[in-house]
């Protein structure tokens, strides 16, 4: 969980990734942001994100992502 908080105060230094649920529905990521959050955390944690993921409830908290992160771990 670290890595991926680490990921994310590079994208946006500015945002509690701790507490934060809704950076999607929030606005608080972009699209720029999200194209960027999706290779990192792909390269870093050696996963292949497929379309099917790419969904507001599995971006819109540190949590949905690292629980989306251990379920393709998992898949693989």
């Amino acid at each position: 969980m670290e890595e991926l908080l680490e990921i994310l105060e590079d994208i946006d230094p500015d945002i509690d990734y701790t507490t934060a649920e809704h950076l999607i529905d929030g606005k608080l990521l972009d699209s720029f942001s999200i194209v960027s959050l999706v290779s990192e955390i792909a390269n870093t944690f050696d996963i292949e994100i497929s379309p099917k993921y790419l969904v507001p409830e599995n971006f819109n908290s540190a949590a949905a992502m690292w629980s989306m992160i251990c379920r393709l771990r998992e898949e693989e």
